[in-house]
């Protein structure tokens, strides 16, 4: 209570907080500590990772042959019915990325003075022509094309140019489909002979893949509060239908993130950002604030895959990988287990401990002190059960092929220790020549495609909170109605949020990947209806 009044004094000193503000604090649930933290933060800046070098194919990743692939999956599947399985969805995000081409057309296109053609050519837009030329194949095109038809009596008459803009302007209208401001995951991705799904039901759909045990399947959604009961009506609509074909049971959970996770938002000069009324702003803490979400569940092996990562077909194949993935953590889950317990039962010697040493440096990727060997039995006991008692992750790698996203790296600490992280170009000094080389040589990246263990060798559950480098979050700057203002996102959840546990990383074949970052990516074949296959 002490320090309570202390910060609260130090804030209201520093930064002239009033009691209104902290009553809007104490209703969302935030600490005083952790927004003075935060407003520190911002007036000293958040140091840049640095990189050691990219972690390559035997360097860090770890590359398997389809044999050893469907050996780790065979593994998996002489474990599964003894342990709780669940699948965990980040899908709170709404559409707006995948259709800002789309509303920027809407906004700058001058319907009474030029045709398409010409914005096109006025703007140079890439991405216009090619949704024009493949909008018959998306999935939700019918649906779309009847709305304009009930709404429009002379729709026959229309050249094509007025029909395609009606489409779009159709398709994003708050009044009708308002296809950007809803979540990915109830929009329409893939057509079938005889259905169209969302990646709410092909989530669905590939747990009874990859993710049950004993004919049992857990699928948890992280979504936006507003939003829960669009996932609900289409998780009601199909799940007997897919719990029918697949015979087994799905059970779907949902949690929101947390207001007590959000963070302060300041001015450009570092002092709380207030509204025209003089309230303080807050704003959602990115997906690192789902750590809470992913600390509040109980499984023994957690798959954890981004919302528009789904794909139409060769769903065997996708099988294949992710439980080969789930195959290498349980093998060096047991291994780690058998260490720990033997350590408990004072089993081990200063001649085996070389053994482990190899095995935590060659298969763990763990940094060991110099000095080891001069430490006593009982430190080095000490060193290794504080290195292996963590969570552990398996992330699946993709060979670079200039996508987006963070890559996996070997990252030094202000401590001087080495590690694996995954890591977002953001995190890096670009400025810096020798950094922005090494950021460049990444030769593979991550998909968020995830295998984790949130549990010890005791059966309980790590406080996830507990591993956290929280040096590690990003400060972004975004713009309110015209107002610039500077926000602090957390760690993300598989960069710093995860940074302490226990990573290996595995590389996976592009067919893994199919993100759907822009409407038009729906076109690309793993999206597109193969009735073949």
């Amino acid at each position: 209570m002490e320090e309570n009044t202390t910060t609260k004094n130090n804030l209201v000193k520093k930064y002239g907080f009033t009691e209104a503000d902290f009553k809007q604090i104490s209703a969302l649930g935030i600490s005083l500590d952790k927004i003075e933290g935060e407003l520190l933060l911002f007036k000293l800046g958040i140091p840049k990772i640095t990189l050691e070098k990219p972690a390559t194919i035997n360097d860090g990743i770890v590359k398997l042959s389809n044999e050893e692939f469907q050996s780790y999956a065979d593994f998996f599947d002489t474990k599964k019915d003894h342990l709780k399985l669940k699948k965990f969805v980040p899908a709170s995000g709404a559409a707006s990325r995948m259709f800002k081409f789309l509303n920027e057309f809407l906004n700058e296109f001058d319907h009474e003075n030029e045709t398409i053609n010409a914005y096109i050519n006025r703007k140079k837009d890439k991405n216009l022509p090619i949704f024009l030329a493949g909008i018959e194949k998306f999935p939700f095109y019918e649906t779309i094309k009847s709305k304009v038809k009930e709404l429009t009596p002379d729709y026959y008459s229309l050249e094509t140019h007025e029909k395609s803009y009606l489409f779009i302007k159709t398709m994003l209208s708050e009044e009708f489909f308002d296809f950007a401001n809803k979540p990915k995951g109830v929009l329409d991705f893939h057509k079938y002979a005889t259905e169209i799904t969302t990646p709410a039901e092909e989530h669905l759909n590939e747990c009874a893949f990859y993710a049950s045990s004993n004919s049992v399947s857990h699928l948890h959604f992280t979504v936006s509060d507003h939003h829960e009961h669009l996932f609900q009506t289409i998780i009601d609509t199909v799940k007997q239908k897919v719990e029918d074909k697949s015979k087994t049971k799905v059970h779907v959970s949902y949690s929101h993130q947390d207001k007590s996770t959000d963070t302060i938002a300041v001015a450009p000069n570092n002092e709380p950002f207030r509204t025209e009324n003089g309230q303080l702003v807050f704003r959602p803490g990115g997906h690192g604030a789902l750590i809470n979400n992913l600390n509040n569940l109980d499984a023994d092996v957690l798959f954890i895959k981004n919302i528009d990562n789904v794909i139409q077909n060769h769903i065997k194949e996708i099988t294949l990988y992710k439980k080969g993935l789930a195959g290498v953590l349980l093998n060096l889950q047991q291994q780690i287990f058998n260490i720990l317990r033997a350590i408990d039962n004072k089993e081990i010697s200063e001649a085996t401990i070389p053994e482990i040493i190899q095995f935590m440096v060659h298969k763990l990727n763990i940094d060991v002190l110099e000095d080891f060997d001069k430490y006593t039995l009982e430190n080095k006991l000490e060193f290794i059960e504080s290195k292996l008692n963590r969570p552990i992750r398996v992330c699946g790698m993709v060979k670079n092929e200039g996508e987006p996203g963070g890559g996996p790296f070997w990252v030094r600490s202000y401590k001087g220790n080495v590690s694996l992280q995954i890591v977002e170009s953001s995190q890096v000094e670009t400025h810096n020549t020798e950094q922005a080389e090494i950021l460049a040589k990444a030769t593979h990246f991550n998909p968020v495609d995830l295998v984790c263990a949130t549990k010890n060798y005791h059966g309980e559950k790590f406080d996830l909170n507990q591993f956290i480098d929280s040096s590690t979050g990003f400060i972004v700057t975004k713009n309110r109605n015209g107002q610039e203002l500077k926000g602090y996102e957390l760690p993300g959840l598989w960069n710093g949020a995860m940074a302490k546990w226990i990573t290996v990383f595995v590389e996976v074949p592009l067919i893994t990947f199919n993100p759907v970052k822009t409407v038009n990516d729906l076109l690309k074949p793993a999206h597109q209806p193969q009735y073949g296959n």
